[in-house]
């Protein structure tokens, strides 16, 4: 398979990168990463975290709108957008939060804030309660992934497959090229957002690397034991969850809020999956809140 058609280039597929100018580049032993790093140097940092099949691309919006007070730190995840692996992939849950580790390592930051979004959310109270030295204040879940899949027993073995089949990716890739595919899959998020976001994401699964990274992550997600780690989060977190999310049910954000003490829920009556990419400004709002503020535990409906 021709490598470039394989992996995004950056010297052209990211020619109009959104917040192209915060983009940096570094190596650990397990990936060449892309992550974009925004805001004053000494600033608390703020790790923001997409979810399977996006990129950091979808804190488009949020970005800037952080970067006055945070130092912002958006990686893309291992194997989506312009993350390349440097050796075999580990994908699981567990992979991920160390390739993450090693990453923030490599860069030296410690994250203050680390806000996730779907399967991102689970890295990052993952992340949260495994950090040992620099532990973070808070985190904050967007329609976050908290429950196995429903009906898992089905889709994990058909993931696996499709993982393991080299042809699965590319097909999936150039189905998205020449139809409707695409779109079809951003209509399923309930989430109206703009036309950059669009043009992105169908760009996104026009790469067979990025298909097959979606897949193996998906592939290898085991959550049957994330209750416990919810339940020794070292701290309350708050999640953001929409009532119209066709994706991920807000009973995710529900069941994590009964079990990790003290957190807070904030319910969205709109927004679809993608709440973050169409509302950006609720959710500044909403992420100033919860860090800024002394609070009580309880439950608040926005």
């Amino acid at each position: 398979m021709n490598h470039r058609r394989e992996w995004l280039d950056w010297e052209t597929d990211g020619r109009n990168w959104p917040n192209r100018s915060a983009s940096q580049f570094v190596s650990t032993a397990g990936f060449d990463w892309h992550v974009q790093i925004a805001g004053p140097e000494n600033a608390p940092v703020i790790l923001m975290l997409h979810g399977t099949g996006a990129s950091s691309h979808s804190w488009r919006d949020l970005l800037p709108r952080l970067s006055d007070r945070f130092c912002v730190v958006a990686p893309d995840l291992p194997c989506h957008g312009f993350t390349r692996p440097r050796v075999h992939a580990d994908l699981s849950l567990p992979g991920m939060v160390q390739a993450l580790s090693d990453m923030l390592a490599k860069l030296h930051r410690g994250p203050a804030v680390i806000l996730g979004h779907s399967a991102g959310a689970a890295i990052a109270v993952t992340l949260a309660a495994r950090q040992a030295t620099t532990l973070p204040r808070h985190v904050i879940g967007i329609n976050g992934a908290y429950l196995p899949i429903r009906g898992n027993a089905l889709f994990s073995p058909m993931a696996k497959a499709l993982f393991a089949n080299p042809f699965s990716a590319s097909m999936f890739s150039l189905l998205s090229r020449v139809t409707p595919l695409g779109g079809n899959l951003l209509s399923a998020t309930g989430s109206p957002i703009d036309e950059e976001g669009k043009a992105i994401y169908r760009m996104l699964l026009g790469s067979s690397g990025h298909v097959h990274g979606a897949l193996g992550m998906m592939a290898a997600w085991d959550l049957t034991r994330f209750d416990a780690t919810l339940r020794r989060l070292p701290f309350p977190m708050t999640l953001i969850a929409a009532k119209d999310d066709p994706m991920v049910p807000p009973e995710n954000s529900n069941h994590a809020a009964r079990l990790a003490q003290g957190s807070r829920l904030v319910v969205s009556p709109n927004g679809g999956h993608l709440l973050h990419e169409c509302q950006a400004e609720r959710v500044v709002q909403w992420i100033d809140e919860a860090i800024g503020e002394q609070r009580s535990d309880g439950v608040d409906a926005a």
